[in-house]
């Protein structure tokens, strides 16, 4: 079996990458700026949907620039000490490439420093990795792109990604470029394909080039030729819609039998659905009796799905789409026109942010409560936040919290509600590693300890004379003599 296609047909320049040319103008403009000196922005953030080039477009420019590659991603430990060991001290010093080439950043010796899915950093497996990559972004000496799907996450965790970096948004490109991209492909591979095969891919893949390219090659296999039928075995994934197109035919269109069949297709589990139409139908159906009638065919699917849950029996899930999809549709009867676009569902929405969060604040309450002897639980109801409370006002509680507790400088700012760089986590890191300094320095200035000058020949260890026992004393000879 030959290379994954996918490996094979990844953009070798910028030029190469299709669809959005914008941000690769300005990522190629970034590159360039590098060639006079160090920019203002040391770092690009390019952000953007999976699977529509991202990562290509930094190994490309790597490739283009000629510029030596190093690159962490999600698959690697990305601890802060996995990150200063590769990136920031590959970003700051000079190294050899692969192939034992010197490179002195002096003579241009670039290297292109790539974090991928910079937005994945959480819990005791990413611990201290936010202060190293800021550190990263503000003394790199070397180009950084930090590539994520939700910048919003990243940005969330350090004002210095915000404020900082150079961000480029990459948007899914059109159905005619992936096509394009899919003819070139099928054209070196000696495969005769129909343009509207081609287009049919495209439109199955909603954007994803990398996810386009491994259905051609999916259904090539074996083939000189593509044509109209070829698909067949996509129609799966081709016939599946999107949620905001069956909120259309449930809300809009009024045809209930079409609204089911749509939900039917829908690659989303009932209660995630239920939960999109529980957020929009306030704004949908306007009319009470509208309302009211809508709300009580979700209640009825709500049941339902309680049953599936109770009983465990799974057949319940097509009485509560029924009642979610067609029982929705007809109970608007009222001509009032909606308006406005269709909310993402805002508990989705608070789960998605708090994440991270939740996963601090248990890693916080872990390492408190081995600390004070006590429960988690307890921590987190009574101790947290007069801990927080007294961590905000006194230097020195935080400085204890880093050093007894164990907190890091990420868990640090989150108790006290502040940016891992802002000035009051930074002092009490500061201070701590002066500390540290400082005490290793004494420890090698402290003389060594004088020998005594013996004139027994070497290899004879000297004899020990046993001191007497004071009067009334008792020696014990052994464990057993007590």
């Amino acid at each position: 079996m030959g290379d994954d296609w996918t490996e094979k047909y990844r953009p070798k320049r910028l030029s190469d990458i299709l669809g959005n040319p914008t941000p690769v103008n300005d990522l190629r403009k970034w590159a360039s700026s590098w060639d006079v000196g160090i920019p203002e922005r040391r770092a690009v953030v390019i952000m953007g949907d999976p699977g529509i080039g991202k990562t290509s477009a930094a190994e490309a420019l790597a490739n283009e620039m000629g510029w030596e590659l190093v690159e962490m991603n999600a698959s690697d430990e990305r601890t802060g000490d996995a990150i200063s060991d590769v990136a920031l001290r590959g970003s700051l010093y000079n190294t050899f490439s692969d192939d034992g080439t010197y490179l002195d950043s002096r003579a241009n010796g670039r290297k292109l420093i790539v974090l991928d899915e910079a937005d994945n950093f959480f819990g005791n497996a990413d611990r201290g990795a936010m202060p190293i990559v800021n550190n990263l972004i503000n003394n790199t000496l070397q180009p950084v792109i930090l590539i994520v799907n939700d910048f919003y996450e990243l940005s969330r965790k350090s004002q210095t990604v915000k404020n900082n970096t150079l961000q480029l948004t990459f948007r899914r490109p059109q159905n005619g470029t992936v096509a394009s991209i899919l003819k070139k492909i099928s054209s070196n591979e000696g495969i005769e394909a129909d343009q509207e095969v081609l287009l049919k891919i495209a439109e199955n893949a909603n954007g994803d080039i990398r996810g386009a390219i491994r259905d051609l090659e999916s259904i090539s296999q074996g083939k000189a030729e593509l044509v109209k039928g070829s698909t067949d075995v996509l129609s799966g994934r081709t016939e599946r819609k999107d949620i905001y197109h069956s909120m259309g035919l449930i809300f809009r269109k009024g045809d209930a039998m079409e609204a089911r069949r749509s939900l039917n297709q829908l690659d989303l589990e009932p209660r995630d659905t239920l939960l999109w139409i529980d957020e929009n139908l306030p704004y949908e159906y306007t009319d009470k009796g509208d309302l009211v009638r809508g709300f009580e065919m979700l209640s009825r699917a709500d049941v339902f799905l309680g049953r599936v849950h109770r009983r465990q029996y799974y057949g319940f899930w097509s009485y509560a789409s029924d009642m979610m999809s067609a029982g929705v549709s007809v109970a608007k009867m009222s001509k009032i026109p909606p308006s406005g676009r269709f909310r993402f569902p805002e508990y989705l929405s608070k789960m998605s942010r708090s994440k991270s969060i939740r996963v601090q604040k248990r890693s916080i309450c872990e390492k408190v409560a081995i600390h004070l002897h006590t429960s988690t639980k307890r921590v987190s109801l009574d101790v947290l936040e007069p801990m927080r409370q007294l961590a905000m006002n006194d230097f020195g509680i935080r400085r204890m919290l880093v050093t007894d507790a164990g907190l890091t400088a990420e868990e640090l700012g989150f108790l006290i509600g502040k940016k891992v760089d802002s000035p009051m986590v930074k002092a009490v890191m500061s201070d701590i590693n002066a500390k540290v300094t400082d005490s290793n320095k004494e420890g090698d200035e402290r003389p060594a300890p004088k020998r005594e000058r013996t004139n027994k020949p070497m290899g004879e260890a000297p004899k020990v004379e046993p001191k007497p026992a004071e009067d009334g004393a008792h020696r014990q000879q052994s464990l057993f003599d007590f």
